[in-house]
């Protein structure tokens, strides 16, 4: 992973933390997020409550609340609704794409196709 690299510290809601470990626990290959010493756990104060109606996960959610209370951060989504009501709210979004661009835009890796392959692979 670069996410330390490109960013330093990161923030996850529980309910990201949630929906891994129910990940993990049907069996998909997910990071556990507690094996990160960069990875850090912060919850937003509010979620706003027009963005209940949208058909995201809690995950999505916390995220993008944290995001708007953060807004000189970065919100990392790759779900498409999420991405575009994010960015409508004046988020900076990066996807898993644009992780992958920065890393290599940064020397951290030399090629992203087998990552892309992989990803294609998995259905993203």
């Amino acid at each position: 992973m670069w996410l330390d690299a490109l960013f330093g510290e990161v923030w996850m809601p529980n309910a990201v933390a949630h929906e891994l470990a129910e990940g993990r626990r049907q069996g998909y290959n997910v990071p556990d997020p507690d094996t990160y010493h960069w990875l850090r756990r912060m919850e937003p104060r509010a979620l706003p409550s027009e963005w209940f109606s949208l058909a995201l996960g809690p995950g999505e959610l916390a995220a993008m609340a944290l995001a708007l209370e953060n807004p000189a951060h970065v919100v990392l989504l790759d779900d498409a609704l999420a991405r575009r009501v994010a960015q409508a709210a004046g988020l900076t979004v990066w996807g898993t794409r644009k992780v992958l661009l920065e890393a290599k835009a940064q020397g951290l890796t030399a090629r992203i196709t087998p990552f892309v392959d992989r990803l294609a692979d998995s259905g993203m």
